[in-house]
């Protein structure tokens, strides 16, 4: 059983916003306005017609997704997502991160989305450790697609070798 979960997951490094996928999540902030790093690549790639439909949104909270089109980018939908901020691991943090994916999958299957891709959720400027990230989405993925064969493929897009090397490491030890 394991071998047919290892076989739909991508883990790769590189751009988020070039990937051919059915959806892309992004790791937006609660505004859903673009911000830096992932966020911000994905506004400035999709074009302003993003900002013009997540502006009437009115937001989202931390762990909650929520569902645009993709506008320029490869992607016909983006699932985005809003992570939790690093505050040492006394404030939910783990449990948000976890929500983060769960609530992202169930978006792509309302959607109907085939394949997603992932970033890194909250490892960038919300200082999330990143091993301890990476497990959390892994295990959330591999349970996930236990239950679920609707989506065929879900991409990890790694900003940089070390977040990669990262996903690699762990992604030996949840699938084994």
């Amino acid at each position: 059983m394991d071998k047919e979960l290892r076989d739909r997951i991508e883990i790769l490094e590189g751009d988020i916003t070039n990937v051919q996928v059915d959806a892309i999540v992004n790791a937006a902030n609660t505004s859903l306005l673009g911000g830096g790093g992932v966020d911000g690549a994905i506004h400035t790639a999709a074009g302003p017609e993003l900002l013009a439909e997540t502006s009437k949104i009115g937001g989202c909270p931390t762990g909650e997704a929520r569902v645009t089109k993709g506008y320029r980018l490869p992607a016909k939908w983006l699932i985005h997502t809003v992570g939790p901020i690093w505050s040492g691991g006394n404030r939910d943090e783990d449990n948000l991160l976890a929500r983060c994916y769960r609530n992202s999958f169930k978006a792509a299957v309302e959607i109907g989305a085939g394949t997603v891709a992932f970033p890194s959720i909250s490892t960038g400027a919300y200082r999330f450790p990143l091993q301890r990230a990476v497990n959390i989405a892994l295990r959330e993925t591999k349970g996930f697609l236990q239950t679920n064969e609707s989506i065929k493929k879900v991409m990890f897009v790694c900003f940089g070798k070390v977040v990669y090397n990262t996903y690699q490491e762990v992604f030996k030890e949840v699938f084994t």
